[in-house]
């Protein structure tokens, strides 16, 4: 019979001490790490959400154009509204290229290549670096809507679509980031 009471008051301790020692060494580490992975998923969300809202501002200021004071068919009332919403639109653009810029930290450090955190990180640059040039509006419409085609086509695409087409949205994202630098920039009007 002793050796029963030892036994139980062993194992109880053994569990006791395991179970203490789990939750002061083991389980503080496991909800940090949890709540980083969590943290750069959801960056990683807001990073498709605001590539997504780029491509559809970008296709919507391309598909309205502003039209023309001397137009017979459009009344200042109308011509103001879709001013109004252009602006809006524009206002949508620089809001998600801020993001990007100011989060790219956060989403583009997970990623397992390194190619892939250099590609976001450049492609944020060259976002955001557009959004606030002295470029006509109609060219940072087509050069954000050039940069983010590829974008989309390597981080938020299906798997297949990812492997399939990798090389060719690499080239494309490579391209417009030359298209970019390569456009001189308007001089300053005094």
């Amino acid at each position: 019979m002793p050796n029963i009471a030892w036994t139980l008051l062993a194992a109880t301790v053994t569990a006791l001490v395991t179970t203490i020692a789990t939750g002061v060494l083991v389980i503080p580490r496991l909800e940090a790490r949890k709540r980083r992975i969590q943290e750069a998923h959801t960056a990683r969300d807001t990073f498709n959400s605001s590539l997504l809202t780029i491509i559809s501002a970008c296709n919507r200021l391309q598909s309205l154009p502003l039209p023309a004071a001397d137009d017979p068919d459009c009344t200042e009332v109308v011509r103001a509204r879709l001013a109004a919403e252009r602006e809006r639109w524009m206002q949508q653009l620089d809001d998600a290229t801020r993001w990007l810029i100011d989060h790219v930290e956060t989403y583009a450090a997970g990623w397992p290549l390194g190619e892939l955190r250099t590609m976001a990180t450049r492609y944020a640059a060259a976002s955001r670096m557009v959004m606030i040039s002295e470029r006509s509006e109609e060219t940072k419409v087509e050069l954000l809507a050039e940069l983010a085609g590829p974008v989309q086509g390597i981080y938020f695409t299906y798997v297949w679509n990812r492997a399939r087409n990798y090389r060719r949205d690499r080239a494309g994202l490579a391209a417009a980031l030359a298209r970019v630098n390569a456009l001189p920039a308007p001089e300053p009007t005094a």
